[in-house]
């Protein structure tokens, strides 16, 4: 595969802070449709490459492109177009807690589309009622639980129709079944809208129940050790990958 063919293609990626590279020599490529789960134990640099994917933070060698458009190279003009593109849930979901839902998922739309009010607040309530928080448009974030927060978080990534979602640690502070609840939605959203995902995550259920692909990041290696199908990963991958799916433990 091309780096022309994949919605997101990374190419000899190299991460670090300063002089200190800690995770070098990434290439991938993201299909459309794809549930493309980075994983790995905490520490291994999973968001620093969603960082990295952002532009939040630049690398020290490679790139990442967007389609066939080049993205770590591209000027500001072009990177703020291509991320247009992308949704984003953070960790924390980071909503504005002294805005109401409504107002926290009709930001984006205010910033960057020309609809008018009527328009927003039919179409903050449709992304609304897609993750379940129809009629609670209302409500601050402080009056919602962990996994609603995430719901709305969710919601805003997706005011703008983006055809990529770069998911941070979903399951992050949720109990179980809720955190189950969430990986059923995010797979419902790609079906429902065409949405290509990126997730970052070390939740064993969340990689084995929703992910297509994984990318595994080791942490001591300071290099991605395994790329596939999670299930096959589980049980073929290199020792320190079982492992991490509960398989045993890496030989010493």
């Amino acid at each position: 595969m091309s780096v022309d063919d994949g919605v997101i293609s990374v190419r000899g990626l190299a991460m670090g802070f300063g002089d200190r590279v800690v995770v070098r020599d990434l290439d991938f490529t993201v299909r459309r449709g794809d549930v493309y789960v980075v994983m790995g134990p905490s520490g291994c640099g999973k968001t620093t490459l969603l960082r990295h994917l952002l532009g939040l933070q630049e690398p020290a060698a490679g790139e990442v492109r967007y389609g066939a458009e080049p993205f770590t190279a591209a000027p500001p003009e072009v990177r703020e177009r291509l991320l247009r593109r992308v949704g984003v849930l953070f960790q924390g979901a980071a909503l504005w807690t002294s805005m109401t839902l409504a107002e926290n998922v009709a930001l984006p739309l205010e910033q960057f589309t020309a609809l008018p009010p009527d328009a927003i607040r039919e179409v903050v309530r449709l992304k609304l009622a897609l993750v379940g928080l129809g009629g609670f448009e209302g409500l601050y974030p402080w009056e919602l639980s962990g996994g609603m927060q995430k719901r709305a978080g969710l919601a805003r990534a997706i005011a703008l129709d983006p055809e990529i979602l770069l998911i941070d640690e979903p399951s992050a502070s949720l109990d179980p079944p809720t955190a189950r609840r969430l990986d059923a939605l995010i797979l419902q959203l790609r079906d429902a809208l065409g949405t290509t995902a990126v997730v970052v995550t070390h939740d064993v259920a969340t990689i084995l129940g929703i992910g297509t692909r994984a990318l595994f990041l080791d942490a001591e290696r300071g290099r991605a050790v395994a790329e596939g199908p999670p299930a096959e990963l589980r049980t073929t991958g290199p020792p320190e990958v079982r492992a991490f799916f509960g398989g045993g433990a890496v030989p010493p």
